[in-house]
């Protein structure tokens, strides 16, 4: 299809940067950017096309890069979990990785300098981390347990798989997606239980029967941004599993071609849908993919509540296992990604899997060796039973790394939810999310609790607080949660939390 093209002067900044240099161009240039040093760096190229390939600058540790990884369904292999222990060892000098809400890895403080032999080391155990940042299709989500679970419709991996080779040229780069109006996300789900929380994706799949076939009916304009969070809504379309590829594909074309670029606030999938009409749009992905969709089925499979996968649980195989461990908020240290490579090799078949609520799971562990695992001192840290309150805890990076963060995350949600839990009792988890900014890397639309980052005044001074969002839902009747109370200091939530916990979740005090 012919790309209608925008005038350049109705562009953003933004777009007008990527007409003059497409981001991926950074990919030729890492040598001379580690022998110039980061602060020697023209700054477009340092603060943003670098995130065409997975380097994202960050001026809260100036002189240190994040770095993030792809990873199609949250797997990844001892070999390359160990490659990144070695990687966040030897040139991370703020040791530690965050195992983000799309089932991939963030990387702390790598240096510009390190850039190039970081990268031959990836190379080395197959992972890339192109096109993993700005205006390029994010880490692909699918069912974390999918080829082991027993009782899922059909293996996605393979397609999630295809999907990414597709987007990212089998990850050398495909300058076909590489400027997208804005950032998009893909999830496939080929379960019951909506383990990908497909209404927040831009394109989503879910397993639905028509007339006794197995396909997916399509999700579209799921989106969190400052400006406006929406759930996808249905496309009217049902796509064979063979389809599946080429769907996204002109999809991808269609927002890429057709996408609004003057206003970068109103630059998302959703935004296109409403200025075409659904009717329109469907119309126009029928044109690009040289063929008509056929109508949704009646129903999806959509039919359990969700499932975080932490424990012990049997899997399709006989006499297989696969034990998922609560990470904390999702923050791996090298040691701990070094364990895990063990562990996997040692029980199960070296493979690893990463789940959407920032957990890891190890598959394939034979009956004869499941206690030997559950007896791994690392166990005592990542628990097979953690607390409720701790159980369902996710967090963004927060302003410790991220300069779009208002406030500290992580190390504060775990120590808030610390107190509360060795203060009150709770017989089911409950699903508390912490976000730094509005945008919403934490989704605290989708918690029973979320909170938002913001900046409060008290008593004349300035202080870290959050906004409060409640009634977020997934699994079978997913649906976005509301804000329901601004600007509360961080200092006195816990015993707004507190409260909520006791009222509203059936929380009671311990003795």
């Amino acid at each position: 299809m012919t790309s209608t093209a925008t005038p350049t002067a109705s562009l953003n900044k933004f777009e007008k940067f990527k007409a003059e240099k497409d981001g991926l161009a950074v990919k030729a240039e890492l040598e001379h950017f580690a022998q110039v040093g980061w602060e020697a760096m023209d700054e477009t190229d340092r603060d943003h096309r670098l995130k065409w390939v997975g380097i994202f600058f960050r001026p809260v540790t100036p002189g240190k890069f994040m770095m993030r990884m792809r990873m199609p369904s949250g797997i990844l292999t001892s070999d390359q979990m160990r490659m990144l222990a070695e990687i966040v060892q030897r040139y991370g000098e703020d040791g530690c990785g965050d195992i983000t809400t799309r089932q991939n890895i963030q990387l702390r403080g790598v240096r510009i300098e390190d850039v190039p032999e970081i990268f031959r080391r990836l190379e080395r155990v197959e992972m890339t981390s192109v096109q993993s940042g700005m205006d390029n299709v994010r880490n692909i989500t699918g069912s974390p347990v999918a080829g082991i679970d027993a009782d899922e419709l059909f293996d996605t991996r393979s397609l999630v798989q295809q999907v990414q080779d597709m987007i990212t040229n089998h990850g050398e780069g495909n300058k076909a997606f590489s400027n997208l109006p804005r950032k998009f996300n893909i999830a496939i789900a080929g379960c019951r239980d909506n383990s990908v929380h497909a209404e927040i994706n831009d394109l989503a799949f879910v397993p639905a029967y028509k007339d006794g076939v197995f396909g997916f009916n399509v999700l579209v304009g799921g989106l969190f941004s400052a400006k406006r969070c929406d759930a996808a809504i249905p496309l009217n379309a049902w796509v064979h599993p063979d389809d599946v590829v080429e769907v996204c594909r002109a999809v991808l074309e269609v927002f890429r071609d057709r996408g609004p670029r003057s206003n970068r606030h109103k630059a998302r999938l959703m935004w296109l849908i409403d200025e075409l009409g659904l009717g329109q749009f469907r119309a126009l992905v029928e044109e690009y993919l040289e063929k008509p969709l056929q109508p949704s089925a009646e129903k999806d499979e959509i039919d359990w509540e969700k499932r975080d996968h932490i424990g012990v649980y049997p899997q399709k195989q006989p006499g297989l296992n696969y034990v998922g461990l609560h990470v904390p908020v999702g923050r791996l240290y090298a040691q701990d990604m070094f364990d895990l490579a063990r562990m996997a090799e040692v029980y199960g078949n070296g493979e690893m899997r990463f789940t959407v609520e920032q957990n890891v799971i190890i598959p394939n562990i034979p009956d004869s060796r499941l206690d030997a695992c559950l007896a791994e001192p690392l166990l005592e840290r990542f628990s097979i039973n953690p607390d409720p309150l701790a159980r369902s805890l996710v967090s963004c990076t927060g302003s410790q790394f991220c300069n779009f963060a208002l406030i500290e995350t992580k190390n504060r949600a775990l120590a808030t939810i610390e107190e509360l839990g060795a203060e009150l009792s709770l017989t089911k988890p409950v699903r508390i999310h912490w976000t730094g900014c509005p945008n919403s890397c934490g989704q605290p639309q989708v918690a029973d609790i979320g909170l938002m980052g913001t900046k409060v005044r008290k008593n004349g001074k300035t202080l870290e607080g959050v906004d409060l969002y409640m009634g977020g839902t997934v699994g079978k009747e997913a649906h976005l949660g509301t804000c329901v109370q601004k600007s509360i200091p961080c200092e006195d939530l816990k015993p707004v939390l507190r409260n909520l916990l006791i009222e509203q979740f059936g929380a009671t005090p311990r003795l």
